[in-house]
């Protein structure tokens, strides 16, 4: 039995996608569930699996191909066995090589043999089984003729040849201009400003260095890490300045009685920013779970949509790479976001005594239309005390 396979129904915010990796081809067996083809938006990758043990029958859309939501991108034959009838592609095989008859060809791969006039047999495969992407199509270089022999010259007039100077090109991906075109739309359109400051680590690492056995044991594996102090520290200080969780719409300001704190979380294929909704209702374990489970999802392409749509306010980590000091960008339409930074032993003036303690700098970067200096560098003042002094977290104050 036939049955087409559709690309997913894409929220309203997303227009359309576009076919970013066929994972299995024309003829190949397939397990139920095992993913078919991945469709990238200007937000998330999208992935697209089998709906039952059987065999690609036909690709309709290609890699690079744009699909609307629900169009049907391939046909799925049930329960077949061996590898289904090729005849529709057979006009498009038979201007490939003879030699590329055994090789796995992805259709993108194909159509640019065709363009270049490259044997198939000549470019080697790096998708999955070997397979021909269009990439390494893209990358191949033919041999160099050998030069016709020549009378030995003397060895002191021999030529070194300078050294290749070997460029690529790559179209951008739909999630790196959309992040391209955020990016810059903050840089434009918001007057945006950073405000520094330092907190002294050594009274949370501690309290982490203490509990952090009984902590993981308590909470069915969940580790104690950082980013759960400074995701509470900033929900505290989000009530105390409302204007810093607002967002302007327009001639208006909307203030949020709610704290959704975004995470930035770094992928291979760009920065992403899921959301913990509700952040000030949640437990330091709660947060440091969802914060390693937005991490793994974004690793394997596993974040849906809804799990960075909104946020009222964003936490961005640069000291995971070991950065010292950076000023984060807006995330619009939000009005401030916060830079957390390397964990870097300093010399420091205690009481007029010199101590070695674990320092962080802290970066606040906000739209100046509606918050005034003031009010962000007394936010990040009170993000400080409250990391310096954890039990404030729980006792509110």
């Amino acid at each position: 039995m036939s049955t087409e396979i559709k690309a997913p129904t894409f929220p309203e915010s997303v227009a359309d996608g576009s076919i970013a990796t066929w994972h299995k081809q024309v003829g190949e067996a397939v397990s139920r569930d095992e993913p078919l083809v991945d469709i990238e938006t200007d937000k998330v990758v999208l992935e697209v699996v089998a709906p039952a043990d059987g065999v690609l029958k036909e690709i309709i859309k290609n890699e690079g191909d744009t699909v609307l939501s629900d169009e049907v991108v391939a046909v799925f034959e049930e329960g077949a066995a061996g590898e289904a009838p090729k005849a529709e592609s057979a006009p498009e095989a038979a201007q490939v090589p003879a030699a590329s008859e055994d090789l796995k060809i992805s259709p993108a791969a194909r159509k640019a043999l065709e363009e270049k006039g490259i044997d198939a047999s000549a470019v080697k495969g790096t998708g999955k089984g070997g397979l021909i992407t269009k990439e390494d199509v893209m990358n191949y270089q033919a041999p160099a003729a050998k030069p016709a022999a020549a009378a030995p010259a003397p060895a002191a007039e021999v030529d070194v040849p300078a050294g290749e100077r070997v460029e690529k090109r790559v179209a951008m991906t739909r999630l790196r201009k959309r992040i391209a075109e955020r990016l810059l739309e903050a840089s434009q359109t918001t007057a945006m400003l950073t405000t520094f400051n330092e907190v002294n680590m050594k009274p949370v690492m501690e309290l982490r260095k203490q509990y952090k056995d009984l902590f993981e044991k308590s909470h069915n594996g969940t580790r104690l890490g950082f980013m759960g102090f400074f995701v509470k520290a900033a929900c505290e200080a989000l009530k105390r300045f409302p204007a810093v969780n607002a967002s302007i719409d327009g001639d208006d300001i909307v203030y949020h009685g709610y704290q959704d704190v975004g995470v930035a979380v770094s992928t291979d294929k760009g920065l992403v920013v899921p959301v913990l909704r509700d952040a000030d209702h949640m437990s330091l374990a709660k947060i440091e779970d969802k914060v390693r489970d937005f991490g793994l999802r974004a690793r394997d392409g596993k974040l849906g949509i809804e799990d960075m749509t909104g946020g009222t306010f964003t936490i961005t980590n640069g000291g995971v790479f070991g950065s010292l000091l950076s000023t984060p960008i807006l995330n619009p339409p939000q009005t401030a976001i916060l830079g957390m930074h390397k964990i870097q032993e300093r010399p420091m003036a205690v009481n007029g005594q010199v101590e070695v303690l674990p320092m962080m700098y802290l970066a606040l970067s906000y739209d100046h239309r509606l918050i005034d200096g003031k009010d962000a560098v007394q936010f990040l003042v009170t993000i400080k005390d409250l990391i310096e002094d954890p039990a404030r977290i729980l006792l509110e104050v």
